[in-house]
């Protein structure tokens, strides 16, 4: 502008083009982006499964039709980082191009003017050099974008993670020991379908208590018992242990209080004795933890390993039988000394000796602990206090053993079925 305005009205006239370019390229680059991180995981997945589920493609044959789903993905791959290179590749051509004709048009424009003596040989050559130091910026940031754009896409994912809600931890009880009394009160719960997965359901449980939760599969039963250590929110009523709302304790107190035993077994890449003692329970002496591998009856076939309670147990405890992870998973619930215990089904893959001393074990606990048993067979329930009978999210029966097989309702015709809801 100081040394020829028209000259620089003309080289921004193409400002505009360059923009319109940029962001048409921005918009692309992203969604290319995007697409491959999407192919990438996917891979990832498909790898990972492939892996993990080894024997099942094996026995069914399933090795072509992996194959042909990998290949899929890794053209699909390919296909959008194709278009994300020519998108790239356009970009700087279309704009030197605009570059191009604002250059030719300035210097027509510089031609004339120099030859009615309105313009100087240096005037001209400043300008012009100032024009193509401007032109080389413009090209290195039009580079920058592509790498902008990438990250950007490559964020995406981690910015959904981070824009989750977290845990509401908002209770004023830190310390406390509870006494065991679980009060459930017109729970109701949804997932984001909005369809109703517990409604209405009202319990009340004293300490010492044992309860069997039964149903068909997809009653509610473990999501149920899932609202109480707050995995989930419900989204109406009450839950009360101990006279207290859960809500008014913090996280970390409520969940010191409970000890669970889930139906999907985690065992960690670790050695027995780190996966019973794990998290807060480290630092317990080896005592305690044989102790609870010897209530779990997991002794017995620790002791038989070649280095017992130091044996890794592989990624997911690959190396233990799904009866052997059980029962590590049902030690590490006994160490923790919780005052309420929920065990999804803790005796599903045993065998019937193993079974036998571990609900005699769970019997020993009865007087000291609250515990919910979720139900998939009827051997594991027959003595508990009371048994709780739930259909599409509502109780429709209730009461001890003997007392629901006499009324000749649901819980009778399960039983005579020898029940294994999920």
């Amino acid at each position: 502008v100081y040394l020829d305005w028209k000259m620089a009205l003309i080289t921004l006239v193409a400002g505009p083009f360059i923009v319109l370019i940029a962001l048409a390229v921005r918009r692309r680059l992203r969604e290319m982006s995007r697409k491959v991180q999407q192919t990438v995981a996917t891979i990832n997945s498909i790898v990972a499964e492939v892996f993990s589920a080894n024997r099942i493609i094996k026995l069914y044959g399933g090795h072509v039709f992996e194959m042909e789903k990998f290949f899929d993905a890794v053209n699909a791959n390919r296909k959008y980082s194709m278009k994300f290179i020519n998108a790239t590749l356009i970009s700087g051509p279309l704009v030197q191009l605009i570059a191009a004709v604002a250059l030719a048009i300035i210097i027509y424009y510089a031609t004339g003017q120099a030859a009615r003596g309105e313009l100087s040989v240096g005037t001209f050559v400043s300008f012009f050099a100032a024009l193509i130091m401007l032109l080389d910026a413009l090209r290195r940031l039009i580079k920058v974008n592509e790498f902008i754009q990438k990250g950007l896409a490559a964020c995406e994912s981690v910015f959904h993670l981070l824009d989750q809600e977290t845990e509401q931890d908002t209770g004023i009880y830190q310390n406390e020991r509870f006494k065991g009394d679980i009060s459930i009160r017109n729970i109701c719960f949804a997932y984001q379908d909005g369809v109703p997965v517990i409604d209405g359901i009202s319990i009340d449980i004293d300490h010492g208590q044992t309860v069997a939760i039964v149903g068909e599969s997809g009653s509610g039963k473990t999501t149920l018992v899932n609202l109480i250590p707050r995995f989930y929110e419900y989204n109406a009523g009450s839950i009360l242990i101990d006279n207290k709302n859960i809500r008014e304790y913090s996280l970390a107190c409520l969940r010191n209080n409970i000890g669970y035993v889930s139906q999907d077994i985690k065992l960690f890449n670790d050695t027995i004795r780190n996966n019973i003692a794990y998290g807060q329970l480290r630092d317990e002496v080896d005592t305690k933890i044989e102790q609870a591998a010897l209530r779990a009856h997991a002794i017995d076939f620790i002791n038989a390993l070649p280095q017992g309670f130091n044996t890794m147990v592989g990624e997911g405890g690959i190396k233990l039988s799904g009866g052997q992870r059980q029962r590590i998973a049902l030690a590490r619930a006994l160490l923790k000394e919780a005052v309420i215990l929920i065990l999804d089904e803790p005796t599903s893959s045993l065998d019937p000796d193993s079974e036998r001393q571990i609900k005699a074990a769970i019997n020993e606990l009865k007087n000291n602990l609250t515990i919910l048993i979720i139900a998939h067979k009827t051997s594991t329930i027959e003595h508990a206090d009371t048994i709780i009978v739930i259909k599409d999210g509502r109780i429709v029966q209730t009461g001890p053993h003997t007392e629901l097989l006499s009324q000749q309702g649901p819980y009778a015709s399960m039983y005579a079925a020898g029940f294994n809801g999920g």
